[in-house]
């Protein structure tokens, strides 16, 4: 049973997805403090570093936007130059020039931006200059992926490029035409507004929580949907009718009493302040330590109390086996981003690291944002990088307090 619960909070949209029970994903956002990407602006360059090979832009944020040269190319790589041009070539200071955000402001940096644009539909990806047409890798069949790519060139218009989404596996063509026709129209219309404003101008702002979750993460897979919120339950009943017809009948308006009365009944909160503790403990008796800095976080397997078999190697092996589907899951619970270290309990037989290694890459298969494993380290320590692009969850929903070690989350999630 795969549950999705919206429990609106005052001005915060808090949403969970429960596989069998459990805590597998979760996305917070404020009305008014909401992510930025996929805002695309018109901004004016300020200044032009050949050094860094980027050029920094005023989109009108306060902090000036970085934008490196390979966002500056052509978004299709077969398209660009073969040496690659000086980033002087391409931005001038005070240059007027149209950028879409990539990466949310977070810390003392400045948003990253791109003119590789891309807008994105229920189906599909459309990228109004990239010039390709290309399929979720998560589509596997080899002749489902043929159909959707030759759709897709047969959709699209000149230097048009579309991405087919995961969800329009076993769509019909109407659908996919649909959401490029609309998205193809925004577009134009973003360039139209281009055309008749001053930088630093918003061209086109990217829709809020409750679109893009059930424009992005509301699958067939998902067997419930529960919004605790009368306004938000019919805003989202109106964005199925358009979007997904088929899931409306999923919808559930929770009643119960309580300010959090719907994540209590189903135990988000607990499990959400467990997820977001400095110390997680294990269901063998084993835990994690874990440790979030500005350039990585760093994650500490620990035995504990458990003492599993004679066999000691077995024992560490199953420990780390239970720490390696935990973190995967965390990872995507918190939305951490950036490099990530794992400190596992040393393994004696490389059978088993490779195992443990190939249980990762695994898991990493299962994850909405990209993650890579990239391995072993000289020092035994697992390595693995996750795409940074928002503010994780953590930060927004509270602080770890440093004597005691538990997240200030469930202040705010129970009562």
């Amino acid at each position: 049973m795969k549950q999705m619960l919206m429990h609106v909070d005052g001005d915060a949209l808090r949403t969970a997805v429960l596989q069998d029970g459990k805590l597998v994903e979760f996305f917070m956002e404020r009305s008014g403090g909401g992510s930025l990407v996929g805002n695309v602006y018109k901004g004016r360059v300020v200044n032009v570093l050949p050094g860094m090979e980027a050029a920094f832009v005023d989109i009108g944020l306060g902090k000036n936007a970085f934008l490196y040269i390979d966002d500056m190319l052509h978004p299709n790589a077969d398209k660009q130059p073969k040496q690659k041009p000086s980033v002087t070539e391409l931005a001038k200071s005070g240059q007027e020039i149209i950028v879409q955000v990539v990466k949310d402001q977070l810390g003392g940096k400045g948003a990253r931006v791109t003119t590789h644009f891309n807008l994105a539909g229920r189906w599909l990806v459309y990228m109004p200059r990239a010039d390709y047409v290309g399929v979720s890798k998560r589509i596997n069949g080899d002749a489902e992926r043929e159909r959707l790519k030759a759709l897709g060139e047969r959709l699209r218009r000149d230097e048009e490029g579309i991405i087919m989404r995961t969800a329009a596996e076993g769509e019909e063509a109407a659908a996919l035409e649909s959401d490029v026709f609309m998205l193809r129209e925004l577009w134009q219309s973003v360039s139209s507004r281009a055309s008749a404003v001053r930088a630093p101008a918003l061209l086109h702002s990217e829709a809020g929580l409750l679109h893009r979750v059930v424009r992005d993460s509301l699958t067939r897979d998902i067997d419930e949907i529960w919004i605790d919120s009368p306004s938000i339950f019919s805003e989202a009943k109106k964005l199925l009718t358009n979007m997904a017809p088929a899931l409306k009948e999923r919808l559930r308006l929770y009643k119960g009493t309580g300010a959090f009365g719907l994540f209590q009944e189903f135990r988000v909160s607990e499990q959400i302040e467990e997820a977001f503790s400095r110390r997680v403990p294990m269901s063998s008796g084993g835990y994690l330590i874990w440790e979030e800095t500005e350039a990585l976080t760093v994650i500490d397997v620990n035995t504990g109390k458990y003492t599993g078999t004679n066999n000691l190697e077995d024992t560490v092996y199953r420990t780390n086996l239970e720490a390696a589907e935990l973190i995967s899951r965390l990872l995507r619970v918190r939305d951490v981003g950036g490099i990530v270290i794992i400190d596992f309990i040393d393994m004696q037989q490389e059978e088993s690291r490779s195992k443990i290694y190939a249980r990762m890459t695994e898991e990493a298969k299962r994850d909405g944002t990209k993650c890579t494993i990239v391995g072993w380290t000289k020092l035994g320590l697992m390595e693995l990088t996750r795409k940074k692009v928002r503010e994780n969850a953590g930060k927004q929903i509270g602080e770890v307090c440093k004597a005691c070690g538990r997240s200030s989350a469930s202040d705010r999630t129970s009562s």
